[in-house]
């Protein structure tokens, strides 16, 4: 038999123990009811995850990697990329595309790395209230024919992109907001910039490379962190150029290694890769062959099985490259430059030359004129250069299917500072590159964005057997664009000289409406078309250049 005494005992210490036991769940349970709420992301928005790595590495853009799996309300997966931010500190960064709870879990290359690998978290994906176009229709992707840019609603994209390939590196804050905002007002849809190689005011890269060591200078790309953000902000898509040069192209500049540059390139796409951007990759040089082949590996390491923004390849002065490029996957857009020439040889190029037929190869991409003629270069005797500009924009708008165009300004592009007070105006004391932001042909983009908006520009295809004679077989200067949608309801001729346009009468819906848009102020009248046979002549309303707009009418009774 137990004595009481111990029976007692026993029990006391049985409740203690279980007193114990209960303060304990109940405080867990306390705890529970207040864990953290999940982050909330606006759809579309950027989602930003820091971790303190449980490690410090000597070099860590070198030593390991950090990929991210993220899961989607529907159960599909996708990865991508983490970055160093300074000290222990690492990051990613992800742009959401479905309303609804989103999972994620680390991989770090570096198992042992607690902080960094196989964590797990998730977050609450919820509809936007805010109205930039890419808050209101998502990234930009390639439209389902391959042959121009849509936001991911479908909503279609017309790239017209100014140059500053400078700008980012050598801006302030307060003169890139003021960029960003007369690049908004103006129409523009997106800004160039290159990224490396590089200075800043202070003479400072993003990177310096040895041939073992790749190093990053965090300041400044802290500084190009918040110059995306501002184009994003303005409604401009942010198409960046991460490396101009995989070789040494001016003395002081030294080769990159290829594992150096997949490891940068990689570090810029996880880093800016949830904003809105798009990628330059341009290939060019004197070793090309070699350049070709080592671009493909990198832009394979660096864009192949992830999701990426849009992929443009830009062959520099060495046209011929596109061919070498057009079967690669990760190449979502091909461009060309027509250069800062004008002359006839220049123009056959660009308006009668390979193009005609090179954006008729499958596999289909589009085509972007990225760097035309600069606005206040030098001009050829037979035309104002304000003219020659403007012609170019709407040729290479027209000379493929419609899908975009760049705009240059001799000042902006290389971000000139020096006061411009030459010439007495209100401007006199402003730098120059904010003296010619607004320049003619840059104040005129807004009308090439109110004329291709107004219309389904995506369904136009160039259409030169639309016209009986050609003007520019003879003087390319004076070339007439046109282009018509397959179902030939609507129709785009651009007229840059000629005081009229015979088209064949086959080739244009009966009845029509036809439209006169004055190429330079945008303002727009009726057109008359006189038939003669087999031929339907219009005649422009004045000397200059115009577009000539035709749709079926959709009233033909009330005429």
């Amino acid at each position: 038999m137990i004595p009481d005494h111990y029976m007692k005992r026993t029990s006391w210490r049985l409740w203690r123990f279980l007193s114990i036991i209960c303060f304990f769940l109940s405080n867990t349970c306390f705890c529970q009811a207040k864990v953290i709420p999940w982050p909330v992301i606006a759809k579309w928005g950027v989602f930003e995850k820091e971790f303190r790595s449980s490690v410090t590495y000597a070099n860590p853009l070198q030593d390991i990697t950090l990929s991210v799996e993220f899961t989607s309300p529907q159960g599909e997966k996708i990865k991508t990329y983490g970055f160093w931010d300074g000290a222990r500190i690492w990051k990613f960064r992800f742009s959401p595309d479905q309303a609804g709870k989103w999972t994620y879990q680390t991989s770090c290359s570096d198992a042992a790395n607690t902080n960094l690998n196989k964590v797990i978290g998730e977050f609450l994906c919820v509809k936007t209230t805010r109205k930039s176009r890419f808050d209101l229709h998502g990234p930009i992707q390639l439209s389902h024919d391959q042959v121009c840019l849509e936001h991911q609603d479908h909503t279609p994209f017309l790239w017209l992109a100014d140059i500053a390939w400078s700008g980012a590196l050598l801006s302030k804050s307060t003169e890139w907001e003021t960029y960003a905002g007369q690049r908004a007002k103006q129409s523009f849809t997106a800004v160039q910039w290159v990224a490396a190689p590089g200075r800043n005011s202070r003479n400072q890269s993003v990177f310096e490379s040895t041939s073992t060591t790749l190093t990053i200078n965090l300041n400044l790309f802290q500084q190009l962190d918040s110059r995306i953000e501002t184009l994003n902000r303005a409604g401009l898509l942010s198409a960046i150029l991460p490396l101009r040069d995989l070789e040494a192209q001016a003395p002081g500049l030294e080769t990159i290694p290829e594992e150096q540059a997949v490891q940068l390139l990689r570090y810029m796409v996880a880093r800016w890769g949830a904003y809105n951007v798009a990628w330059i990759i341009m290939c060019e040089g004197d070793n090309l062959s070699t350049q070709v082949a080592r671009w493909k590996r990198v832009g394979r390491s660096v864009f192949a099985n992830q999701h990426h923004a849009p992929v443009i390849l830009h062959p520099g002065t060495t046209y011929w490259v596109l061919d070498e490029f057009r079967a690669e996957p990760w190449v979502d857009v091909l461009s060309y430059q027509s250069g800062q020439e004008a002359d006839d040889n220049a123009l056959q190029w660009l308006l009668a030359g390979p193009l005609a037929i090179d954006w008729q190869r499958v596999p289909l991409k589009p085509f972007i004129n990225l760097a035309p003629y600069y606005e206040n270069s030098s001009a050829p005797a037979s035309v104002t250069q304000t003219s020659m500009v403007r012609r170019l924009i709407y040729w290479s708008l027209l000379n493929a299917p419609t899908a975009g165009v760049s705009y240059g300004a001799d000042g902006v592009w290389n971000w000139q500072k020096e006061a411009a007070n030459k010439r007495p105006n209100s401007n006199a004391g402003s730098p120059v590159w904010q003296k010619n932001l607004t320049m003619p042909v840059a104040e005129q983009m807004k009308i090439v964005g109110q004329i291709f908006n107004s219309i389904e520009f995506w369904r136009l295809r160039p259409a030169p057997g639309m016209l009986v004679v050609q003007p520019g077989d003879e003087h390319p200067a004076r070339h007439i664009s046109a282009t018509q949608s397959s179902l030939k309801d609507l129709s785009v001729i651009y007229i840059p000289e000629e005081r009229s346009v015979d088209l064949k009468a086959t080739t244009i819906p009966t009845p029509l409406k036809a439209t006169w848009i004055n190429a330079r102020t945008g303002d727009r009248m009726d057109a008359v078309g006189y038939v003669a046979g087999p031929i339907c002549r219009f005649i422009t309303p004045q000397p200059g250049d115009w577009l000539l707009l035709i749709q079926p009418d959709p009233l033909p009774s009330a005429h």
